[in-house]
């Protein structure tokens, strides 16, 4: 069958339909599961009915999803090791993204249904690692295959941030107490009236200000998955941003030229490899964590080389053939990641290529919009299905004492400050533990103490998260192998 002018095999037709499915169904889950914080102050406070709190959440969930930047969806994807990153449509790609996402599907929908706040974040990223230890472990006995660097940020991220919740909103409150005396407003919330209008104009504010930033950083997490799984379906059609511009693509150009003469200046005229011993050698770099080795800088040149050979006389990636857009994909990722972990290990000066980098980026981590309004759909549809069982946790669970106005709004708005900061350095965080961790650190600030059940109970579910789903990715991913190879015969 013929799609965008590009052979689609029956085989990735129905690896579509599923993973389209799993990953909009995940942030479906995500919208009950995680949404739901953003929306527990205003529907236990009475600021706002249940129906209209979630169906405002969820509008602003839609629009956040809508003005993200994409980052966060390309960092959760970089975890993968760049073997199966590079080779994506072959039978290991679709083996691993179908894994890992019924992975983080199976623990979140658990963790929900038992009424339990829990990280889609954390859930996604050990599927990932699951798979991607798995697959280092078949190809090299070892689990050399990851990317820790990036690893090691993406846990900091979501390591840091329920700490920084917990004392950012403990001192936020205990800022309220002393500069508003109003002690209606530190006292458990009145669940047989509505609030002054000012108090419901506060609290309406910061659950619009949290949705909007849950839908900028976790409604990304799906979207660098989706559009993996579209490509393995048009692995040529997507390889390259079809709307980079005619500038962009000259600029491309121009800096490759100038970043090869750069390059050449560090390196020690070594003869150049052959395209697949370069490529080889970017690879291993990339997931190793050793010295620089004197294979890479000229195997660097011969990439960006290439790329540049490539735009030659190119106006548009329309002006790419097929198979061409695959190849130079390859080679934008190769010499993009090579790039950052020179920088990182400080062989270039940062600003040396910054350019260069961010229009490499914007060739191959692009989000189509359509895919935007695909994934804030799900996620808004989802705030407004699944909502109850994590807003009563959370308002009633976490204190001895119910959920007061100002708890709930220092609780919030550390939330929102929060997740716009990690979207600002695109890192991925969890929009549960944040706010869960807000809510106890101004239960402590108020002096009303928490209860001890949930809180292990949430911390115990932080614990396992990772492992849980680690240990659900890698077997999953070996059954899609067994499964992919050797019953359906997809090489």
């Amino acid at each position: 069958m013929t799609i965008a002018g590009e052979y689609v095999t029956v085989q990735a037709i129905i690896f579509a339909c599923v993973g389209l499915s799993l990953s909009l169904f995940f942030e479906f889950i995500n919208g009950f599961h995680d949404t739901a914080n953003a929306v527990a102050t205003v529907i236990y406070t009475r600021s706002l009915p249940p129906t209209g709190a979630v169906i405002w959440s969820g509008i602003w969930n839609f629009i956040g999803v809508l003005l993200s930047s994409g980052a966060v969806a390309y960092s959760v994807v970089a975890i993968l090791p760049p073997p199966i990153v590079l080779n994506v449509a072959s039978g290991t790609g679709a083996a691993a993204l179908l894994a890992l996402l019924l992975a983080a599907v199976i623990w979140n929908f658990g963790t929900w249904y038992i009424g339990l706040p829990c990280s889609s974040s954390h859930a996604l990223i050990g599927s990932i690692l699951g798979v991607g230890l798995a697959d280092s472990w078949i190809h090299s006995g070892t689990a050399g295959g990851l990317r820790w660097d990036q690893v090691r940020e993406v846990l900091l991220g979501l390591l840091v941030s329920p700490i920084i919740g917990f004392g950012i909103a403990g001192m936020a409150l205990y800022l309220l107490r002393r500069l508003i005396k109003n002690e209606n407003l530190f006292r458990p919330a009145d669940q047989n009236r509505t609030p002054p209008p000012w108090i419901r104009g506060l609290l309406v504010l910061t659950c619009t200000g949290v949705s909007f930033a849950h839908g900028t950083n976790d409604g990304q997490k799906g979207m660098g998955l989706l559009m993996l799984v579209l490509i393995i379906v048009l692995p040529s059609a997507l390889a390259l941003n079809p709307d980079l511009k005619s500038q962009d693509v000259h600029q491309l150009a121009a800096k490759l030229d100038q970043a090869i003469q750069l390059v050449k200046a560090k390196s020690a005229d070594k003869p150049a490899p052959k395209t697949e011993e370069a490529s080889a050698t970017l690879t291993q770099f990339d997931t190793a964590s050793g010295k620089i080795s004197d294979d890479v800088i000229p195997a660097l040149i011969v990439k960006m080389t290439e790329l540049r050979s490539a735009l030659a006389n190119k106006n548009t990636i329309q002006d790419f053939s097929y198979p061409e857009r695959q190849t130079q994909r390859r080679n934008a990722y190769l010499i993009n990641e090579t790039i950052r972990k020179l920088q990182k290990q400080n062989y270039f000066w940062k600003e040396d290529l910054k350019d260069l980098a961010a229009l490499l980026k914007k060739a191959i981590e692009y989000i189509p919009i359509w895919i935007k309004a695909a994934v804030a759909l799900s996620l808004g549809l989802g705030t407004m299905v699944g909502w109850k069982r994590i807003v009563t946790t959370v308002a009633e669970r976490i204190g001895k004492r119910r959920l007061g106005y100002a708890q709930g709004a220092s609780a919030e708005l550390t939330t929102m400050a929060t997740i716009l900061a990690a979207d600002r350095f695109g890192l991925p965080v969890s929009t549960t533990h944040v706010l869960a961790s807000g809510i106890a650190g101004t239960m402590v600030a108020n002096r009303a103490g928490v209860q001890r059940k949930t809180v292990i109970n949430i911390i115990l579910a932080w614990v396992l998260t990772l492992p849980v789903c680690i240990f659900l990715g890698a077997v999953l991913f070996a059954g899609a192998l067994f499964i992919f190879f050797n019953l359906l015969g997809w090489k």
